[in-house]
């Protein structure tokens, strides 16, 4: 078994970088097992295809969740700071990603994070009270020791976000091969609705592995796309969220 200084940063290259990670032997060059959300593959079989992928089946604060019966608290407020960076975009097979270099920041309390990827679930794969929304971003963070911490942004129908536009515009033709498009800037803060009160607790990767000892952080307010942005995504992923997963009692908190 991995001790606690290998699992965590090997933790954070699933995330980043699943399409180099192999549990085969070191130094063979292949890929991890074909994953999906339809088929022989999808999520009720994630468990079952490679053993790195147990905690998909296992796992007791497996992510996503249906976000009820939360508890008001004095949470630190989120302090976001991201930096308009130059576009680099990957159409993964499984979600488009967009990859954010050093320097963009995440603080709660006296914890920081820094900003590596967001990426995008349609439906979104988190309900508040049973509640359902069109699309979420998922802003993935890690601190200096290889812990992440994700903000999930719900997303509903209604005025354009233009991040959208200029994203989809750049998405790549060729799948598993990230682009760098220097001539377009993009900044996340352009995902973040103007009230930033949140839902935290303790949870997973919602794709495999599926590890845990994932913090998240559901913002509380929702944004909007346009009914255009949300189909020119649907087009090319019409289902990439993983069910509703059981919330196995665990602690969900609520900022004031």
């Amino acid at each position: 078994m991995l001790n606690s200084r290998v699992r965590k940063p090997l933790f954070l290259a699933l995330l980043i970088h699943p399409l180099l990670f192999s549990t085969r032997a070191v130094g063979q060059e292949t890929k991890p097992p074909h994953w999906s959300y339809e088929g022989a593959t999808d999520p009720s079989y994630w468990g079952n295809l490679d053993t790195a992928y147990a905690a998909c089946s296992t796992g007791q604060l497996q992510s996503p969740i249906d976000i009820k019966d939360a508890k008001k608290s004095n949470l630190p407020r989120l302090r976001m700071n991201y930096n308009s960076v130059p576009l680099n975009i990957i159409d993964n097979g499984h979600s488009i990603q967009i990859n954010y270099p050093a320097g963009s920041t995440l603080t709660v309390g006296n914890k920081t994070y820094t900003l590596k990827q967001f990426h995008f679930r349609h439906p979104a794969e988190e309900e508040i009270n049973g509640k359902g929304f069109d699309l979420v971003a998922h802003l993935v963070h890690a601190d200096a020791a290889g812990n992440l911490a994700v903000i999930a942004i719900l997303f509903k129908k209604g005025a354009p976000n233009p991040l959208f536009d200029k994203l989809w515009k750049n998405i790549p033709a060729e799948k598993e091969k990230a682009v760098d498009v220097s001539s377009i800037a993009v900044d996340a803060t352009q995902l973040i609705p103007a009230h930033t009160g949140y839902y935290t607790f303790q949870g997973s990767l919602t794709s495999p592995p599926c590890s845990e000892g994932v913090t998240w952080y559901v913002l509380e307010k929702q944004g909007t796309l346009s009914a255009e942005q949300l189909d020119a995504f649907a087009k090319l992923y019409p289902h990439n969220a993983r069910p509703i997963q059981p919330a196995n009692g665990r602690e969900i908190l609520k900022s004031k």
